[in-house]
């Protein structure tokens, strides 16, 4: 059972992780569209960003958030291990990077939004970071 508990959690975690890539990189298109007037872009961009976060992303964190936790109820120990409070402390950042982003997809859908493309080029790169951090810690088990 609890292997397939794991492939069905990293399945959603590879899953939620492209879209966490994915969608702002259509943020960086966004704003790039909108400082050059382009409304047809403008319009295929606020439909890709809408359907990306509601139709994938979001189902995705939940998945991995029920088949982490499922994992955790198969292995408590795990809860008395230094890697995993660090890996959920990461797994809280992407939670909240997650809202950030529903935050900036309610802006430019309103055309609210005010940042540019090179905050959206570095905004891109966070989770990167926590995957590299996750990937080390649940793989090496450093502590």
């Amino acid at each position: 059972m609890y292997l397939w508990v794991k492939a069905i959690h990293l399945m959603a975690v590879v899953t939620w992780f492209a879209a966490l890539f994915y969608l702002p990189r259509l943020y960086v298109y966004h704003a790039t569209a909108r400082d050059n007037g382009d409304e047809l872009a403008i319009s295929y961009f606020k439909t890709m960003e809408r359907k990306l976060y509601r139709g994938i992303m979001t189902p995705s964190m939940i998945a991995v958030l029920i088949f982490g936790g499922w994992m955790l109820y198969l292995v408590p120990e795990w809860f008395s291990q230094g890697w995993m409070h660090a890996k959920l402390a990461l797994v809280v950042l992407l939670i909240a990077y997650h809202h950030v982003c529903l935050i900036y997809l309610k802006q430019f859908a309103q055309d609210r939004c005010t940042k540019g493309h090179v905050f959206f080029r570095w905004f891109n790169e966070a989770p990167v970071i926590a995957l590299v951090a996750i990937i080390i810690l649940a793989v090496v088990k450093p502590f």
